[in-house]
């Protein structure tokens, strides 16, 4: 051993790795040093160590940010002890317990566990039984779907950050609905990759501003996202819309990526087709799961349905599909076991039954606000959500839908999201999700909250 502690006559032939020599001095002629640990050799390559610990975030870990949690975390929401807290915030319809999944989607999961065929890993994809019962259970004359056609991922939110992946690279653009689901943002910019809010028009039921939205397409944009039925709006866009969308993205050869893990949550007399079966030419990924329409969002089953037209995204994304799925090894393997029995088994009263008890309820929130001077409820037509508008003028005393909500939950214990956290200030959410007593309890408190301001600002 020399006196660098490097041995000088290495314990394998003097050609070293890939076939390069070492020279004289034992470092390798790429510029390593190569070291006899239990006579192997590993390159050590040199360079001056670390004086200090310096262990830092990554760009990523910094560059994400949630707009929800940057909103609401800022908040100061300290309930009044008179009056129990009614949440009015959370989109996960299972909090109160009032809506409980079907008997039939808990005994499909139920026998997967039993049969003891899911324990182990599934391919990255999903199990192609399972990916065959969700292309069986979506797919129609217009837009057909085979096994193929489907990527199984871990809920809805990760078929959206392998959609945006997939077609997205730093540097590129996406339009995205304003107000919108914050998680698209939080995703886009983590990643490099910037987004566009285009206008959704609240005197139009929300539909999408079409002018304004072309306005923003360029040589970057890789995507647009679509949400229908819309979270944080309720709204449902008709067949008529959703072709003028086709439209603008054919125009401009620019994919849609759909957001559809509300397909089917639609108020009777609404009509809300999938996207893709109405598209002739622009190709889509459909992103859903089984999160809300079922009421399990906690167990995380969500799917990419893709939809090539004219083989424009072809073998390359698809590939990349596959490849990005790869990354954690796919949904969890005892869902997929139930899938095709969840999916063909719960019956249609099921389904009938939430979406009644969510028009109900959107009725009660949207009848008792429409009343209340200042107020502007803007009534849905699905999903779970009821938007209301802040007339600030009524309001003099408040800044925005931030200082509206807080002192709400201040005075009355009732806590609706301010919009300020979809980026669409002076309105704020409503999930209309909670039992029917407590929707009008909070619409009671609502208002007399109104009332109180008014008096004290006059």
């Amino acid at each position: 051993m020399n006196g660098t502690g490097v041995h000088s006559k290495p314990a394998v032939n003097t050609k070293g790795l890939n076939g390069t020599g070492v020279n004289g001095k034992g470092v390798h002629s790429n510029g390593f040093h190569h070291v006899s640990v239990n006579g192997s050799l590993y390159p050590a390559k040199v360079k001056s160590r670390r004086l200090r610990w310096d262990v830092k975030p990554s760009e990523m870990a910094n560059n994400t940010l949630n707009p929800i949690r940057a909103i609401v975390d800022g908040m100061k929401l300290t309930p009044n002890v008179d009056k129990p807290m009614i949440a009015l915030s959370i989109g996960d319809p299972t909090v109160f317990g009032n809506l409980p999944t079907d008997e039939a989607v808990l005994q499909a999961l139920k026998g997967a566990i039993d049969s003891q065929k899911y324990n182990g890993y599934a391919p990255s994809v999903g199990y192609l039984k399972s990916r065959q019962a969700v292309s069986n259970f979506y797919s129609c004359p217009e837009a057909p779907l085979d096994a193929e056609d489907v990527i199984l991922t871990s809920g809805c939110s990760q078929a959206i950050e392998l959609a945006i992946s997939v077609l997205c690279n730093p540097g590129d653009n996406i339009l995205v609905p304003c107000p919108g689901f914050s998680l698209y943002k939080t995703l886009a910019v983590s990643l490099g990759i910037k987004v566009k809010l285009y206008n959704l028009l609240p005197e139009k039921s929300w539909e999408i501003d079409l002018q304004h939205m072309e306005s923003l397409i360029d040589e970057r944009t890789s995507c647009l996202i679509v949400t229908n039925p819309s979270n944080p709006c309720g709204s449902v866009f008709n067949r008529e819309h959703l072709q003028k969308i086709l439209k603008v993205a054919s125009r401009h050869c620019v994919p849609i990526l759909a957001d559809e893990i509300y397909s089917d949550m639609v108020f009777p007399g609404c009509h809300c087709p999938s996207i893709a079966s109405l598209s002739s030419d622009v190709p889509i990924l459909s992103c859903g799961g089984l999160a809300k329409r079922w009421l399990v969002p906690g167990w995380r089953m969500g799917w990419i349905l893709i939809h090539d037209r004219n083989e424009v995204f072809g073998s390359e994304i698809r590939q990349g599909l596959v490849k990005l799925s790869q990354r954690i090894l796919g949904a969890c393997t005892i869902v997929q076991g139930a899938l095709e029995s969840i999916l063909n088994n719960t019956p249609q009263s099921f389904y009938n039954k939430t979406i009644s008890f969510l028009k109900s309820n959107s009725e009660i929130c949207f009848s008792e606000l429409s009343t209340v001077p200042g107020l502007n409820p803007v009534m849905p037509s699905g999903a779970m959500y009821l938007m209301v508008g802040l007339d600030m003028d009524h309001f003099p005393d408040f800044k925005n839908d931030v200082d509206f909500t807080e002192r709400l939950v201040t005075e009355q214990s009732v806590f609706c999201l301010p919009a300020s956290a979809f980026e669409y200030p002076n309105f704020f959410r409503i999930v209309v999700t909670v039992p029917e007593e407590m929707m009008v309890e909070a619409c009671g408190r609502i208002r007399e909250f109104c009332q109180l301001q008014c008096v004290e600002s006059s």
